[in-house]
């Protein structure tokens, strides 16, 4: 660990974070949890919420996937995104969906307002982000895709929106 230049978990800790929140909403495969765990970790993400039906990171195949992130990523969990949405927009964050729809920015153009702190919602591996989540979101940011499928899993989806946000 000491050549690749690791942090341990105390000074992850104390280490200045991206001012960015990861909501995960109804994510139903532990795994994908897991993966994007490691990728906060990474990336020295502020916190992840994980809402509704989510597999928190006390889940046993979380810690499987994570391997160790959920000892150093922030975390608080919610019964409802609403309530999650709420509380970071009394807290001054932008929240923005990750999902295909009309009049979504396309990431490779998003501009983060300068020194505003941002929350991005990841939904459901198949049903995406709700509706009804979408209407209080302060925007909605797509990944552009060129190819047949236009589906990306949903743990590659944090990462590839993730580092485009830290590298923005």
């Amino acid at each position: 660990m000491d050549e690749l230049n690791r942090k341990t978990v105390e000074e992850f800790k104390q280490a200045e974070k991206n001012k960015i929140i990861v909501l995960l909403d109804n994510i139903r495969s532990a795994y994908n949890v897991g993966s994007i765990f490691r990728t906060a970790d990474a990336f020295l993400i502020e916190a992840i919420f994980t809402c509704g039906y989510t597999p928190p990171p006390t889940h046993r195949s979380v810690h499987k996937t994570a391997l160790g992130a959920v000892e150093t990523v922030d975390w608080m969990q919610f019964e409802n995104i609403v309530d999650a949405i709420h509380q970071l927009k009394e807290n001054k964050y932008a929240v923005y969906a990750i999902e295909q729809a009309e009049q979504s920015i396309s990431l490779d153009k998003f501009q983060p307002q300068h020194n505003k702190n941002i929350a991005v919602i990841f939904g459901n591996e198949v049903t995406g982000v709700q509706d009804s989540v979408m209407q209080i979101c302060d925007g909605c940011i797509e990944i552009p895709q060129h190819g047949m499928k236009h589906s990306l899993n949903v743990s590659v989806a944090a990462g590839i929106v993730l580092w485009r946000l830290i590298n923005n």
